[in-house]
């Protein structure tokens, strides 16, 4: 038996094996949230409405999470076992258990099993750069049939999530053969486009209603402006609502939750919810270009917060599901032996191997490792390191929260990326990634021993 075919089945194995641990899948609070709309068919564009479209499509299938859940756990090992084997073919048989144990990992797996867009857009992403993975690797063009079906998922991934976008875009644009400057350029046009179609297809296609889901982002920056900024950074916030902020603990870094909390700041997003898009976007401008320091510390706090790079130990929001959320639609929890996969995954939370700024350095990483590199693996190692550097960099600008689910394609990706040119990096290379690694790493183990415990659960961090 060949190794290819060794390595397929352990793949088919572990689907199976996540299948019986967690059925039928972790249906959490924005879980229940757009089941509640498959199951009315009147969608809302504050989650991308593409999802509970889908689940409405599934529901006949069967009830509850069971559909959305066999369809992004086979999508996910689907794209695992494709790189696994796609790797394995060119003879590196140990590169490819490799990838196994990074797609058994339980803190990726854990979450994996969550019925959520992010694990929805990181299995449409591994499945397709899987498809496309599968024949580069062999050094062979990849059928049209699988071209359209890689672009499919990519495109699902890209409408279930929005910041996938700055995933989805650099990626496709790394793995074409274009020069660097049509790459940029094309990849950019692409993105002006994808923006722009995206409202279209949500409430014209679906029929989703607006939520005002646009005017977060603009308050969460006005709310930081104003906390950095003290008295000179009101722009934007009535003398009420700033005096709110700084007196009900209404900003925090670590997400915009308190803001929209109705018993305690609530009524600062009610009028600016009232607002139209446009008055909404010229105050957040204004605050921006009136204190750009201001805003600068802000956005820098949450993307350490994000990133989990200067916190204290048992940051919350990093440890997968034990369970689902409360409800009355029918979504239930997984039995006894998922809580063994969430609580592994919550011990490995506490290390680097949950710490996004890790990843981040490993991709930088393998972009440094590789770039006197060559060849197939080379190149789609490239694409993947890109891919989840352009990703985390989009959160220095737009992101609200700090959970740690939105970095799994990320993680995921920079560890593939890792694998993929392993064997060819030069030693030097190696060794002075490995330090640049090793010095983030170290930092962040000191302030996670110097600096004290904070609030530890969702309720304690709004205060």
């Amino acid at each position: 038996m060949s190794a290819p075919v060794r390595i397929g089945g352990a793949a088919l194995g572990l689907c199976i094996a996540t299948l019986a641990i967690s059925w039928p899948g972790v249906s959490m609070y924005d879980s229940v949230w757009q089941y509640e709309q498959a199951l009315s068919g009147r969608y809302n564009d504050w989650h991308p409405p593409v999802m509970a479209w889908l689940w409405a499509m599934l529901h006949p299938l069967g009830r509850g999470a069971a559909p959305m859940f066999v369809l992004q756990i086979l999508s996910y090992w689907l794209g695992i076992g494709l790189w696994a084997c796609g790797i394995a073919r060119t003879g590196r048989w140990r590169a490819a258990i490799c990838v196994l144990v990074v797609g058994a990992c339980p803190l990726f797996l854990g979450w994996q099993v969550a019925v959520l867009k992010d694990a929805q857009m990181t299995a449409a992403l591994l499945a397709g750069t899987g498809l496309i993975a599968w024949w580069r690797l062999a050094d062979r063009a990849v059928p049209i049939a699988a071209l359209f079906a890689a672009g499919g998922l990519l495109l699902y991934a890209v409408s279930v999530r929005s910041n996938a976008l700055f995933a989805v875009v650099p990626l496709v644009m790394m793995l074409t053969r274009w020069k660097p400057l049509r790459r940029i350029t094309i990849g950019l046009a692409a993105l002006m486009v994808v923006l722009a179609v995206s409202p279209f297809v949500n409430t014209r296609v679906i029929g989703a209603e607006h939520s005002n889901v646009t005017h977060a982002q603009p308050l969460f920056d006005l709310a930081g402006i104003a906390h950095f900024g003290g008295q000179a950074g009101r722009v934007g916030l009535h003398h009420g609502e700033h005096a709110m902020i700084a007196t009900r603990h209404c900003y925090t870094p670590f997400f915009w939750d308190p803001l929209g909390d109705g018993d305690r700041c609530g009524t600062v997003f009610d009028r600016w919810s009232a607002l139209p898009a446009g008055e909404v976007g010229g105050a957040w401008a204004a605050a921006i270009l009136h204190h750009p320091f201001a805003y600068v510390r802000h956005r820098l706090a949450h993307l350490n917060s994000t990133w989990r790079f200067i916190v204290p130990f048992r940051y919350p929001s990093a440890a997968p599901p034990l369970g689902g959320e409360p409800n009355s639609l029918g979504l239930r929890n997984p039995g006894p032996a998922h809580r063994w996969l969430a609580l592994s995954g919550a011990m490995l939370a506490e290390t680097p191997v949950g710490w996004p700024i890790a990843w981040i350095m490993v991709a930088a990483g393998v972009l440094f490792v590789a770039r006197t590199m060559s060849g197939p693996a080379r190149d789609l190692a490239l694409a993947l390191a890109v891919s989840a550097l352009m990703l985390e960099a989009s959160f220095a600008v737009i992101s609200i929260a700090s959970d740690l689910r939105y970095h799994l394609w990320s993680m995921i990706a920079a560890a593939l990326a890792a694998i993929l040119i392993a064997h060819r990096a030069e030693r030097r290379d190696v060794t002075l990634a490995g330090a640049a690694v090793g010095i983030v790493v170290g930092v962040a183990i000191v302030a996670r021993l110097a600096l004290p415990v904070g609030p530890l659960t969702y309720r304690a961090m709004l205060g």
